[in-house]
């Protein structure tokens, strides 16, 4: 069976900060179908992006939706505020988060669409209990923290076993992946089940962006 279409979802962590209207550009002319925005806080994950004004500029600018992953501590003492200023998903980290439960209804009182992430290192059944009320499943299939990296083969499993549960309960989340997406990998995690690519690196790298979001969502002809 051919994989089927996902969302193409370009992260901003690999475009040029300090041009970023033009990158808000690129994803658009290129037809991608969500911005990506990866909050880092230093703690968390070993790396510093940027907080909700970033998110505010980026939303003036573009009507895609605006996905923002949460890689912090504490994800819901930052909740609200990265909601007010304009995220229309927002996906925390289970390794971060004690009350997952609560903090989903928190998101969803703040009117966001929520999601939930889970590193490499843990496995898929530790949010089994929270997957029939989330948005969205994100697989990290590298280490997060730095763009650039290789996926990390273990982790199509899990998407693979993520795709499963869902069919057996009846759900609808969808899953994404995020870390080491290019032309290489992307085909393998759509027909693993995944529903959304987020792709940094090669999005930003690439000559033609176009190409790439087709490629990304499994649409590229010729």
């Amino acid at each position: 069976m051919a994989p089927r279409a996902a969302y193409a979802a370009p992260s901003i962590l690999s475009a040029d900060f300090a041009d970023i209207a033009s990158a808000i550009g690129r994803i658009e002319t290129a037809g991608a179908d969500w911005v990506h925005l990866d909050v880092m806080d230093g703690h968390f994950v070993p790396n510093l992006t940027f907080g909700p004004k970033m998110v505010a500029d980026i939303r003036s600018r573009t009507a895609l939706p605006l996905d923002t992953h949460l890689m912090v501590s504490h994800p819901e003492s930052m909740a609200e505020e990265f909601i007010r200023a304009g995220s229309d998903y927002l996906t925390f980290h289970i390794e971060a988060c004690t009350h997952a439960h609560r903090l989903v209804e928190q998101i969803v009182a703040c009117g966001a669409k929520p999601g939930v992430s889970i590193v490499p290192s843990t496995p898929e059944t530790a949010i089994a209990e929270i997957v029939d009320i989330v948005f969205q499943v994100l697989v990290m299939t590298v280490n997060p923290g730095f763009g650039g990296q290789k996926l990390i083969p273990a982790c199509v499993e899990k998407v693979r076993r993520l795709d499963a549960l869902r069919s057996e309960r009846g759900l609808d989340f969808l899953i994404a992946v995020d870390g080491g997406i290019n032309e290489s990998t992307a085909a393998l995690v759509r027909e693993a089940g995944a529903d959304v690519l987020v792709s940094g690196s090669a999005f930003f790298a690439s000559d033609h962006p176009d190409r790439e979001i087709d490629m990304l969502k499994g649409t590229l002809r010729g």
